[in-house]
């Protein structure tokens, strides 16, 4: 590309050191209204986003996640706390905090009676960036989207209505680009293409903040990921030492004849048949041993004739933190 996508005064780092968001006791409430009770949608949560790192920002439907994204956006109001944006409290300095933010929401919200180019340079003059300093021709082409520049909005695809919401984004060279849910509903092509120029974004010194439900795709990008459910951080942790904490491991067991499928043919262990009709068993190291379940398989009459491991992931990190909740 011609030029940086992140000006070099935004490389500074942030007053607050080197969080590119930081929040402290961040509490909403959402007032009862037409019946129904309050909500306390945030319980005080403490969360800090490094500078330059790509953020995950994970949970269940209705943890929390989209509350806290409106909050950084200005379009929901904290009930107590504080947060700050690129140094900027949100609420002491409204304005340097949202252009130092730029959000691509869930919704695919274009205007239909508008081009993508006619959208890029509505945003800018919203954010007051000057005509000369535009890019909005370089921003669509880094978007996959220079040939429907002159295109009326409601012609495009889904897949470049999602990265026209991206490019509207980052018309005013945010700091901090927060993505939620950006790949939903996107081929897998797509995909690839919308997350290896969020890498190059990053490289360049963009903060990325992501929420997805694609658990794999969280793994696969994110420095360090944040774990929310019912208005409360359950985990907030570099990637691969959150993975670590997941305390079950599972072993594969294939024995000489296929087990019948739903069938029990060992007590007092987690197992299941698999549709192969091998042995899946969950455990715990810190409670029975791997020889000890073996022991235990054969005792029960099963030949054993191939033993296979499986590493935990971030599924399973998300299920045993946010599952069985109080």
């Amino acid at each position: 590309m011609a030029h940086t996508l992140v000006p070099e005064e935004r490389k500074i780092s942030p007053t607050t050191g080197l969080n590119a968001i930081e929040a402290t006791g961040l509490g909403k409430i959402y007032r009862a209204a037409g019946g129904q009770p309050a909500k306390e949608a945030l319980k005080g949560i403490d969360l800090a986003v490094p500078q330059g790192s790509i953020f995950g920002l994970l949970g269940p439907n209705g943890a929390g996640k989209s509350t806290f994204i409106n909050i950084l956006a200005g379009l929901v109001m904290k009930t107590s706390g504080d947060v700050s944006v690129w140094g900027f409290d949100i609420g002491a300095n409204p304005r340097q905090a949202r252009a130092s933010i730029g959000v691509v929401p869930q919704e695919l919200s274009v205007d239909p009676f508008f081009t993508p180019a006619e959208v890029l340079d509505l945003q800018a003059g919203l954010y007051g960036v000057p005509k000369a300093e535009r890019r909005t021709t370089e921003i669509l082409a880094a978007m996959g989207l220079e040939d429907k520049a002159d295109a009326y909005a409601r012609t495009l695809s889904g897949g470049m209505k999602r990265r026209l919401l991206v490019a509207k984004a980052m018309v005013h060279n945010p700091p901090v680009l927060v993505l939620d849910e950006p790949t939903a509903g996107v081929d897998i092509e797509l995909r690839k293409q919308l997350w290896d120029y969020v890498k190059s974004l990053n490289e360049q010194g963009t903060t990325i903040v992501l929420t997805t439900h694609y658990l794999e795709e969280a793994e696969a990008l994110c420095d360090r990921i944040a774990i929310i459910d019912k208005g409360d951080v359950v985990a907030c942790e570099p990637t691969q030492k959150l993975i670590a904490r997941v305390t079950d491991k599972k072993i594969i067991i294939r024995t000489a004849s296929a087990l019948a499928p739903k069938s029990k043919p060992v007590e007092g262990l987690r197992a299941e048949v698999t549709s192969s009709g091998a042995l899946s068993i969950q455990y715990n190291p810190a409670e029975i041993g791997v020889m000890s379940i073996l022991d235990r398989v054969q005792r029960a009459g099963l030949e054993i004739v191939d033993i296979s491991t499986e590493e935990s992931d971030l599924e399973d990190v998300f299920l045993q933190l946010t599952s069985n909740k109080s």
